[in-house]
């Protein structure tokens, strides 16, 4: 499900996408960085929150200038070592094939499988940042761990730096 707060559309749309289920602990930390945005992100910048399938991403980012898509992750040894939970990762996609390669989404399918369909649709945004917070706890039930919680305002101060450009 995708609920966005605004919707420009064009080649200057900016959207800012948390992709997540705050039912499931960490997984809500894309969630949460969008709800800190809500007030704080300029009014032409459109807030999404989905479940993180890939064409629901596609969907949201089609067409933009700048998409920032944030989620938690869990990390995958030995890309990036042992697991490090609240950990931030940003990666920038600025063309075909540069996919984000060292996390994997905490849903079935990751950021390049999206990245993948995205391109040979050519659906893809002019500029692609992800920011990945390493998770805790996937399991059933509300509520960030301490860890990822404490990142989740660090992430929306990023993604407010990352918007500058484009204000």
């Amino acid at each position: 499900m995708s609920v966005p707060a605004f919707a420009p559309s064009g080649a200057d749309a900016v959207v800012v996408i948390g992709v997540g289920n705050e039912f499931r602990r960490d997984d809500g930390a894309g969630p949460a960085v969008v709800d800190r945005l809500r007030d704080l992100a300029p009014p032409r910048v459109r807030l999404v929150i989905t479940d993180g399938e890939p064409t629901r991403l596609i969907d949201a980012w089609a067409g933009a200038a700048l998409a920032v898509v944030v989620d938690a992750v869990r990390a995958q040894p030995p890309y990036v070592g042992p697991p490090r939970p609240g950990t931030l990762h940003r990666f920038v996609v600025d063309g075909p094939g540069a996919g984000t390669g060292r996390t994997a989404s905490s849903h079935g399918l990751g950021f390049d499988d999206a990245i993948r369909l995205a391109v040979a649709l050519d659906r893809m945004p002019a500029r692609l940042i992800v920011h990945a917070i390493e998770a805790a706890d996937l399991t059933q039930g509300r509520g960030l761990t301490p860890p990822v919680a404490a990142a989740v305002a660090t992430v929306a101060a990023a993604v407010l730096d990352d918007l500058g450009p484009y204000q």
